[in-house]
């Protein structure tokens, strides 16, 4: 509900609503038909980035519901990655199997390390929770490179684009809209989730764990789930993202993959879907966006090598700023422009001026 819109809801079922009002419905149509047409004016750039986003967003909403909902650090989200892809990545080598066997098989691998390496929350908090989830992300990757240097795959292993019967996923115009369909298809689960049951006892877990459990919230039963569902839509983003690449190695998940999903959950706002969405667009295209301005103000060649590092500690500094700024992240900017918008040409003064 925008505040000071006016705007009060008088039933359940208007509560209940995912869109409000008419100008939201207008803004939702022009949105669906903005991403529709885009991929048949946009660049073949710009369409892999906009494809990196919808994967990447999976992932982001999943760590959004562990760590902003349910109050649960992770820094094992690498290793989810991983598990999805290199279940695909194996089973397509040993096997042959098709998408409709990896993308399932990807997500029950992922229920089964949330559950492992989520009993550790039954017993531990903060640092000493976060170092058992870090713990999991290097097992995995150290079970991928052991697969990869014994079957002999020691530059990665390659993986050919996924076939629906006759239909083959090759053309980028074709993945955009997948990608779309699953990141969608993430989004609305989530946002129905976090309204259920299960994400008002998240909520209450993360604000008080002892009170939760006081008004007959099953603390250890809803912790687990969070680490399940978390872990399942992260493995099935890392499925995914193996098919869309073509290509699964154990370089492309190393810690520095966990520091930018936690960026984004950041940097969006903890505590809001719309804050995944709006983290995910900014860490996705910050590098390029880095990249873009180096070629702009034409950085001298000596210095380009020196871009990915500043790309690094870039998103350290970025979370820096927005923890100590705007601890709301992109959405409480958003809220107060919109805010502003509505009000307008009022001004919103503070009580008792």
């Amino acid at each position: 509900m925008a505040f000071a819109s006016g705007y009060f809801k008088t039933s359940y079922k208007a509560d209940l609503s995912l869109v409000e009002t008419r100008t939201r419905w207008l803004f939702l149509a022009i949105l669906i038909i903005g991403l529709i047409c885009f991929p048949f004016i946009a660049s073949p750039f710009l369409l892999d980035l906009a494809s990196q986003v919808c994967l990447s967003l999976i992932g982001a909403v999943a760590l959004m519901l562990l760590t902003g909902y349910a109050g649960q650090i992770s820094l094992g989200h690498a290793g989810f990655i991983a598990a999805g892809a290199y279940v695909t990545a194996i089973l397509f080598k040993e096997f042959n199997a098709p998408i409709w066997v990896t993308l399932p098989a990807s997500g029950l691998v992922g229920a089964i390390l949330g559950i492992i390496f989520g009993l550790p929350s039954l017993r531990l908090k903060g640092v000493y929770l976060a170092l058992s989830t870090l713990a999991m992300h290097f097992i995995v990757v150290y079970m991928g490179a052991e697969y990869e240097s014994r079957r002999g795959f020691a530059t990665g292993i390659v993986i050919k684009p996924p076939s629906i019967g006759p239909f083959i996923i090759r053309d980028p115009l074709v993945w955009y809209f997948l990608a779309l369909i699953a990141a969608v298809a993430a989004l609305l689960f989530s946002i129905n989730l976090v309204r259920s049951r299960s994400g008002r006892a998240w909520v209450a877990i993360r604000d008080r764990e002892v009170v939760a459990e006081a008004i007959g919230v099953k603390v250890p039963l809803y912790k687990l789930s969070a680490f399940v569902t978390g872990a399942v839509m992260t493995s099935i983003s890392g499925c995914l993202f193996a098919y869309y690449r073509g290509f699964v190695s154990v370089e492309a998940y190393s810690l520095f993959l966990t520091i930018q999903y936690v960026a984004m959950i950041i940097i969006g706002g903890l505590g809001t879907i719309l804050g995944a969405v709006l983290g995910t667009i900014f860490v996705v295209l910050l590098p390029y966006t880095i990249d873009a301005v180096g070629r702009a103000l034409q950085v001298p060649a000596r210095l380009t090598t020196y871009m990915f590092a500043i790309q690094y500690a870039s998103f350290g500094l970025i979370m820096i700023i927005f923890l100590v700024v705007e601890p709301g992240g992109l959405v409480a900017v958003w809220n107060r422009i919109r805010n502003y918008f509505i009000l307008w040409p009022f001004k919103r003064r503070p009580m008792g001026r």
